[in-house]
């Protein structure tokens, strides 16, 4: 794998990836996935709020023109505090424990991106967080210019989402990772 200044694992973290893969299995046994075009398990949420927002602001340069325009609406990153209750007992609760160590965790949310899907070229507000559970050859990330697939090995990845990026999973099986948002580092 190759790797460079805006998508690099963090050394520091790292997880049992079989725990994960279980962790995964025992949530959605309770928790299905929301959203359409996003298939999204909210990890985090608003103290004692049931709803959850699967998407945030974004921009994105949709045309030819290359003006950028502003998608969604902003999401207080920062109010995301409380776990879900459901699964305090799962692998999830340890893993957002460790990352709220070492940074300012904001939403963290499984995300699933479908066999032979793509996301738009965007940029977020903030930096993101990565846990691969369940991959493929064909799931690439895409920072700027720089793709690299991601391997589903318990490591734990800084992306710099501020910048535009997409993602590809051109496999046939789902691509599934843990994302963190993550508000203090610039």
């Amino acid at each position: 794998m190759s790797y460079n200044k805006d998508i690099y694992p963090i050394k520091s973290l790292n997880f049992d990836i079989s725990k994960l893969q279980e962790a995964l299995d025992q949530t959605l046994k309770t928790i299905p996935y929301k959203g359409n075009a996003v298939n999204c398990i909210s990890l985090t949420r608003i103290p004692g709020d049931e709803g959850s927002d699967l998407r945030g602001i974004y921009w994105t340069r949709p045309t030819s023109s290359g003006e950028e325009e502003q998608r969604e609406r902003y999401v207080d990153e920062s109010k995301y505090t409380e776990f879900h209750p459901k699964l305090i007992d799962s692998y999830f609760y340890e893993i957002y424990k460790e990352l709220c160590k070492h940074y300012e965790i904001g939403r963290v949310r499984v995300l699933k991106l479908l066999p032979r899907s793509t996301l738009s070229w965007h940029r977020d507000p903030e930096a993101r967080i990565h846990i691969p559970i369940t991959t493929n050859p064909g799931s690439i990330l895409i920072v700027d210019n720089f793709a690299t697939n991601l391997p589903a090995d318990g490591s734990a990845y800084f992306m710099n989402t501020r910048k535009y990026h997409a993602a590809i999973n051109g496999g046939e099986e789902n691509r599934v990772h843990i994302v963190a948002t993550v508000l203090n580092l610039y």
